[in-house]
């Protein structure tokens, strides 16, 4: 696996370690209305899905994007994947939300269903940078076009910005 991936994969995994499936409902004191542990992990394997999804159709067309980023998104990219920060308060896109409800899922499950999703992603992030190099190939919905390795770096800073969400909840329940 991609290294910038691989210590994605690590991070994710340690965050989760040790919880069991009711400590996965966990979720901000006093605001119910907040995604729990569970959510937040879902939501990054929403995002992973949705990468995968965009990936696939663009090594189906056989070519990259003909997008080109606005200033605006030639910004955000730039703080995003260089500067790896990762704006607060930003409504995450509808087709990434997670269901509220449904099965518990223990922070094993959440962390093996995370790795399994990087591991596809990672397997076509590979095949499209085979394909297209270092080209802004595929468009996010927010950032705009991005290269492989600016995909794999918004991942991380992305994951990241959860990460600390779900080890925030952890220190606030000593879980």
């Amino acid at each position: 696996m991609n290294p910038t991936l691989q210590q994605l994969q690590n991070e994710v995994a340690d965050s989760l370690r040790g919880l069991d499936s009711a400590q996965t409902q966990t979720v901000p004191p006093g605001q119910p209305d907040k995604w729990s542990i569970q959510q937040i992990a879902q939501h990054l394997c929403l995002t992973y899905t949705s990468t995968e999804a965009a990936i696939h159709g663009r090594l189906i067309k056989g070519r990259p994007t003909r997008a080109k980023p606005t200033m605006l998104q030639w910004i955000a990219q730039y703080f995003v994947t260089v500067f790896g920060y990762f704006p607060h308060g930003r409504e995450a896109p509808s087709a990434v939300v997670p269901p509220s409800g449904g099965e518990r899922l223990s922070g094993e499950d959440l962390s093996r269903a995370a790795a399994e999703c990087l591991a596809r992603i990672d397997k076509l992030f590979d095949q499209a940078e085979a394909l297209f190099g270092q080209r802004r190939c595929i468009t996010h919905e927010v950032l705009g076009p991005l290269s492989i390795h600016q995909w794999r770096r918004f991942h991380l800073v992305h994951g990241r910005h959860h990460i600390r969400q779900i080890l925030g909840l952890r220190a606030s329940r000593n879980l």
